[in-house]
């Protein structure tokens, strides 16, 4: 086989039933990740009263551990990188979940600061870090996933299924939060009713796992395996490339818009509600409810869109919608109507959308197979760590600093604009096949 051979593009052969029950199996092994990983920022503040007691700055330090878990990200996307390229995606997608299940049932079942002291919060801090290395694995792998096995020129629309899987996690996590916290009321929340969203993950856990068991690894990978093309260093080769090290940087960069998405937008807005606005807790997870069934409406739509215009034109005219509504959003959020907010929260979901439901496909297309997992979920999980686990906390400490509520606001267009540079960097490659080497 000849070195310019291996280096030409193939196109898809899977055909769509294949790739819709992949894409099905894939989303539901998402969901259950990604709700393992949500729950504990739905449930700030019931955490910070169970497991810093009597501490000013006890919600300040549950998002520290939210952060912590972060900056464990990228060693999770590095090892399990490793291995994914090295001996299949499906085997790791395996078993991220089932790391990530065990870690979130045992914070369930975690002794309380009254029982046991400072090791109750330091057991919760070290139980987050494997969440954190869990879910580093599991977004670049998964979205690898799903983008090799589905059908040429739907790519965009079938890995926005993902996001869609994720999303909904969120907004279960937060139904589940609001419902327990209206139902059981402060008191018997912090007694007992906080452990119920976390031990979920064991049914859930279980559904993901024999779901993905019983899925074939993707059609590239096992091409490049048939025909010895696998890396045997796939980090090392993405870094000796020119190329690869380019797109590395640019998976650094363009994700900046999740930090004020993803991370501020839905999992910090219930308590940012709650303590800097004149929002009960119930109302604050409401709102975002609202926004995330908006959010999930739009995905598909971005998605199929960026298939047919590229992935440049729509994450570029997302990033300038973020840049010019992000204030007047949060505006509407900060004046303490609540329909008001759920308006200006579904604005902004909607615009988000266009990022979010583009940005993984746009990165898978960046890498070849060769690299992908590896390469992908280094840039990604760097990314994270620096602008998206850290973002809740950034905002607490702004807030408190400044007395500023409008701090999540700037934070929004400044990511924006970010994106909106690193995206006019990128080669746009959604009406090419995807590389294997």
């Amino acid at each position: 086989m000849s070195t310019l051979a291996a280096a030409q593009p193939v196109p898809n052969t899977v055909d769509p039933t294949t790739a819709r029950k992949v894409t099905l199996a894939g989303c539901v092994g998402i969901f259950a990740e990604l709700y393992d990983n949500g729950i504990f920022g739905f449930m700030a503040g019931t955490l910070a009263a169970v497991f810093f007691p009597g501490s000013e700055n006890a919600v300040q330090l549950v998002f520290l551990g939210y952060a912590v878990s972060f900056f464990f990200r990228p060693l999770g996307g590095v090892i399990c990188g490793h291995l994914g390229d090295r001996i299949g995606r499906q085997r790791m997608l395996v078993f991220v979940i089932m790391l990530i299940s065990v870690a979130t049932a045992a914070i369930g079942l975690l002794p309380t600061y009254a029982s046991i002291g400072i090791a109750a919060p330091a057991l919760l801090i070290l139980l987050r870090v494997l969440q954190g290395f869990s879910v580093g694995g599991e977004a670049s792998g998964a979205m690898s996933f799903l983008a090799e096995h589905a059908p040429e020129g739907k790519r965009g629309r079938y890995t926005s299924y993902a996001q869609i899987a994720s999303f909904l996690s969120l907004l279960t996590g937060t139904l589940i939060a609001a419902a327990m916290t209206s139902g059981l009321g402060t008191e018997r929340m912090e007694s007992w009713g906080w452990r119920i969203p976390f031990l979920l993950a064991i049914p859930l856990g279980i559904t993901g796992i024999y779901i993905r068991k019983r899925i074939s690894d993707t059609p590239n990978f096992m091409r490049l395996q048939e025909e010895g093309g696998l890396s045997k260093n796939p980090l090392k080769e993405a870094f000796s490339s020119a190329e690869h090290r380019r797109a590395m940087l640019l998976a650094l960069f363009i994700p900046l818009m999740n930090g004020s998405g993803y991370y501020v937008l839905f999992g910090y807005m219930p308590t940012f509600m709650s303590t800097e606005l004149d929002f009960s807790k119930v109302q604050g997870l409401l709102v975002t409810a609202t926004s995330l069934v908006a959010i999930c409406l739009a995905i598909p739509y971005m998605g199929s869109l960026s298939d047919r215009i590229g992935r440049k034109k729509v994450l570029a005219g997302a990033a300038i919608a973020m840049a010019v509504a992000g204030v007047p959003c949060y505006l509407l959020i900060g004046t303490g109507s609540v329909p008001l907010a759920v308006l200006g929260a579904c604005l902004m979901a909607v615009i988000f959308a266009g990022h979010t439901g583009v940005i993984h496909i746009l990165l898978v297309e960046l890498f070849p197979t060769r690299v992908r997992y590896s390469a992908y979920g280094l840039g990604y999980n760097v990314s994270a760590a620096l602008f998206g686990g850290t973002a809740p906390l950034l905002m607490t400490y702004l807030i408190d600093r400044t007395g500023n509520t409008n701090m999540p606001a700037f934070y929004a267009v400044l990511t924006a604009l970010g994106t909106l540079l690193a995206v006019s960097r990128v080669k746009d490659r959604a009406h090419l096949p995807l590389r294997d080497a």
